[in-house]
């Protein structure tokens, strides 16, 4: 069984910056792609972003472009997401994915591609 483990939410002022980091407990990933994904209340989850296994293929969501930047360290077992510049419109609940199949060519944007989730991690960005 596959757990992803993410940390480094919190609460930030609007212009602020935090980075997630999400580690699989136990388990090496560097054959996954992995992708971030959030949810805020009443909405449904969306992409944010997502990284080849290399980590040489990048891809983020419009709203997030040019402020988060999605890295992994297959060294360390560990994929982050830098958010620079937080808006109030960027709070939710943010989720680490890991597509495992191996199928995927390039990264996908699609939650129903991913297979394994970890539990979340709250950003909530004051104004």
């Amino acid at each position: 069984q596959v757990q992803l483990v993410e940390s480094g939410g919190g609460l930030v002022q609007a212009g602020g910056s935090l980075r997630l980091s999400c580690a699989p407990s136990g388990r090496t990933f560097v054959t996954w792609i992995m992708g971030w994904f959030r949810q805020a209340p009443g909405k449904e989850r969306e992409f944010v972003a997502a990284i080849s296994r290399s980590g040489t293929i990048t891809y983020v969501a419009d709203s997030v472009k040019g402020r988060f930047t999605i890295s992994r360290d297959n060294a360390k077992n560990t994929v982050y997401l830098q958010m620079n510049s937080l808006k109030p419109e960027d709070t939710a609940v943010y989720y680490c994915a890991a597509d495992t199949s191996g199928k995927s060519m390039r990264p996908p944007r699609d939650t129903h591609e991913y297979d394994y989730w970890g539990q979340g991690t709250q950003v909530t960005v004051s104004s």
